[in-house]
């Protein structure tokens, strides 16, 4: 009988196996089917690709069950034969192997680095179905790979841990940054895991063989237990409608050594692998003796972990307020001003110089509101700012840019000094202007707040250490309108937990409305902003209550602007407005007015309404 695999570890170096998925591939299995669904519907590939692989070498072999959870199953409605799929690919994966071949049940991050909103709960049921049918079928061990940050893993672990106490390696797919999506130095992560029960601990995917030594040596030589590497062929390339691996086997074969001299036990490979990169692993190894492990705990670093430079502190009065300090000083008023549809920007700033003028301490500008194509508002927002000196606050949807495109993003509103950022989900693509474009949603409005105040740490979205910290203020969204106030709050409150330092709110067009959101929110410290917008005409008036989402008018002012087009209907909307204005001033520091139609009179008229009501004087310099 061949010995446990931890045991097997004492004294030599085992070789993995390769890419399933790529290699797949690269055999003419398209993208977009599900991999593991070929367990079932062609054994026959599937033991072919693990009998190549053991052929070449391997000898530990993963089961082709990656992403045989029921999450990821049910995409392709699959999600009834979890267990069946599982069993299968350890059964396949065994025939390969033979008696003296390990075969691990592969089972893969659910989250991928995404922040998606499955729930704690819902990740321990997949994962346990997912690891009760590949114990089911003997597995020599588990391999949990492919995770990008503790969190999961050490979950995913734990339900390992009480299901069975066959050999686990846990692997990280980390950047040559050494550090993991949610933060954590190499060293902690595995100081973690290993205090969890894992037996082997190493990394697989994301980089090739370079980032993946350079995760290694991270560790400054310390390894709490017995490491595994499974790099991938290095980065992948799109030609000629192909993605291509540019590592090749001579290469991996030398790098193996190098592995396995800083104290590496399992060496496979990952994405664009192929049986000749594990031959020439094998061969590499095939004298090599390594040098005795010695496996020693990491301890617990003596003060809390640092992912970013001390800043000196800024001198007290040497800036200017925030909108959060200006709103618990005084009434401050937030103005909303679309971007062009067109490239013709010179009625929009005449609209911001004058709504300067009357007063505004912010120019608030959407991104693509209503999934309308419009103005850029990172370019817009800067020449507010250089030629007016007008404070711009950006909208950021989550709608329109992955993950990579929003850091993007926001390094670029941090290099132009707009620090004021509001986050939302933003409106579906497909009703907007472009149907045919694609909503992205990487993220949602809770996810997308915690990652902008991720920035504010010193932290990339990637968990890499940034050279500085940003200083953006964030603001979210808050629909009062509803059945039951109650639940809105409460979901108001999640967000402020997520880290939200200021609140804007719909436009509201009802006196009681106004007064009850005051009431059932006056126990938060964080600002919230009241959203009115002056009603342009009776059609108006129509229109946003009956098909913008989000938005209702009270039955008096329907009724009040029932009929009334041009001036006539401009007047009684502005004159409804300060209405308004005059309730939400008893009850809160901070108005968002909204713009329409780019009739940025009307704004103004109400920002002077504002200031008149407040007694504030507006000194000649400020104007």
């Amino acid at each position: 009988m061949k010995p446990d695999l931890r045991v097997a570890l004492d004294d030599k170096v085992l070789v993995g196996d390769g890419a399933m998925g790529t290699f797949l591939y690269q055999m003419g299995f398209p993208v977009g089917i599900s991999y593991e669904e070929l367990n079932l519907t062609s054994p026959e590939v599937i033991r072919d690709v693990h009998r190549r692989y053991a052929q070449a070498g391997a000898q530990v072999l993963e089961s082709n069950t990656f992403s045989a959870n029921y999450d990821k199953l049910s995409k392709y409605g699959l999600e009834s034969k979890v267990s069946e799929i599982n069993r299968a690919g350890v059964r396949i994966a065994r025939e390969a192997a033979g008696p003296g071949g390990y075969v691990v049940g592969a089972v893969g991050s659910i989250r991928g680095g995404k922040r998606t909103n499955i729930s704690s709960g819902e990740l321990k049921k997949y994962f346990e179905q997912q690891l009760q049918a590949l114990l089911a079928e003997g597995v020599d061990g588990v391999m949990l790979e492919t995770f990008y940050d503790v969190e999961e893993l050490v979950l995913a672990l734990s339900i390992t841990r009480r299901l069975t106490d066959v050999p686990v390696i846990c692997q990280f797919a980390v950047e040559d940054v050494a550090r993991t999506l949610d933060g954590y130095s190499m060293p902690d992560a595995f100081r973690i895991v290993q205090s969890e029960g894992a037996d082997i601990i190493g990394f697989n995917c994301r980089t090739g063989p370079n980032g993946i030594l350079s995760a290694i040596k991270a560790l400054d030589g310390r390894l709490p237990a017995p490491v595994s590497v499974y790099p991938n062929a290095g980065v992948a390339d799109y030609v000629d409608g192909e993605y291509r691996y540019g590592a090749g086997p001579e290469y991996f074969g030398q790098m193996a050594v190098q592995f396995a001299d800083l104290g590496a036990r399992i060496i496979g490979g990952c994405c664009g692998t192929t049986p000749a990169h594990i031959e020439a692993i094998a061969k590499a190894l095939a004298e090599y003796v390594p040098q005795p492990a010695v496996y020693e705990p990491i301890p617990e670093p003596e003060a809390p972990l640092t992912v970013r430079e001390p800043e000196p502190e800024t001198p007290s009065g040497s800036r200017e307020p925030n909108l959060v300090e200006l709103a618990k000083q005084r009434h401050t008023v937030i103005v909303e001003l679309d971007p062009p549809r067109d490239l013709d920007i010179s009625k929009f700033m005449k609209g911001a110089h004058r709504l300067k003028e009357a007063g505004a301490d912010a120019l608030t500008l959407a991104d693509n509101s209503l999934a309308v194509t419009r103005m850029s508002n990172m370019a817009l927002g800067h020449l507010v700012q250089v030629e007016t000196g007008l404070r711009p606050l950006v909208h950021i949807a989550c709608r329109d840019r992955n993950l990579i495109g929003t850091q993007s993003h926001m390094m670029g509103f941090d290099a132009l000094g707009i620090d004021h950022v509001l986050a939302v989900t933003g409106d579906p693509a497909r009703f907007g202007d472009l149907p045919g474009s694609s909503s992205v949603y990487d993220l949602t409005s809770f996810e997308i707040i915690r990652m902008i105040k991720q920035l504010n740490e010193g932290i990339a979205f990637s968990g890499k250490p940034l050279k500085q910290k940003a200083k953006f203020v964030v603001g979210a969204a808050f629909n009062p309108h509803g059945k039951h106030l109650d639940k809105a709050v409460a979901r108001l409150e999640r967000k402020i937990a997520a880290g939200a330092d200021y609140i804007m709110t719909q436009p509201v067009y009802d006196p009681e409305l106004i007064r009850a959101v005051g009431e059932a929110t006056k126990h938060l410290d964080t600002p919230i902003f009241m959203g009115i917008m002056p009603l342009a005409s009776g059609r108006n008036a129509e229109y946003l209550h009956n098909e913008v989402p989000g938005i209702q008018l009270s039955d008096d002012v329907r009724s009040r602007m029932a009929g009334l087009e041009g001036e006539e209907g401009r007047a009684m909307g502005v004159q409804i407005a300060k209405e308004l204005l005059d309730v939400a001033m008893d009850h809160f520091n901070g108005i968002y007015l909204m713009t329409p139609f780019m009739l940025y009179e009307m704004s103004a008229q109400l920002i002077e309404h504002v200031w008149a009501r407040s007694g504030r004087q507006l000194s000649p310099l400020f104007r």
